[in-house]
């Protein structure tokens, strides 16, 4: 695969995640894929949600589900995805038809299965999430990098 910086957030917080989705939103093409990579606790769904931003119904956490729609997003959180024969079985085209967006939590390891299984006009990006250092893991700022991805 091959990765190329779009953008960089540096020491953000989570009162600025809605500035952060926001500016996302307005640096990719749409239909896209947004693989959300980050250590357990970065941040990862916490981002999802707000990205969402449904006002009329809690955005849940896709993590006993795997996957969970709202409006013009589908969001998964594959964790607890073990092979790409997982990844096939989700009938991820059935679910992404007429989507704007996908969100997918810890995806990354499945890029090669996942461009095969989402539609051919959806674009793939990558947003890594790191903790940066203080004394708490809630108290911590985080930096957002944002890639595009692209089959060699």
């Amino acid at each position: 695969m091959i990765e190329k910086e779009i953008r960089t957030w540096k020491k953000v917080l989570e009162s600025d995640l809605s500035y952060i989705a926001f500016e996302l939103k307005e640096s990719i093409e749409t239909p896209a894929l947004i693989l959300l990579e980050g250590q357990l606790g970065a941040g990862k769904t916490t981002f999802a949600k707000t990205f969402i931003d449904n006002k009329d119904e809690e955005t849940m956490s896709p993590t006993y589900s795997i996957l969970y729609e709202v409006g013009d997003v589908l969001h998964a959180d594959l964790y607890r995805i073990k092979d790409k024969e997982e990844i096939i079985q989700l009938e991820l085209s059935l679910y992404l038809e007429d989507k704007k967006f996908f969100l997918a939590e810890w995806g990354k390891k499945f890029f090669h299965t996942l461009n095969r299984e989402i539609p051919e006009d959806f674009h793939i990006y990558n947003l890594e999430i790191s903790v940066n250092d203080g004394d708490t893991l809630e108290d911590k700022s985080r930096n957002f990098t944002l890639f595009e991805l692209k089959e060699y």
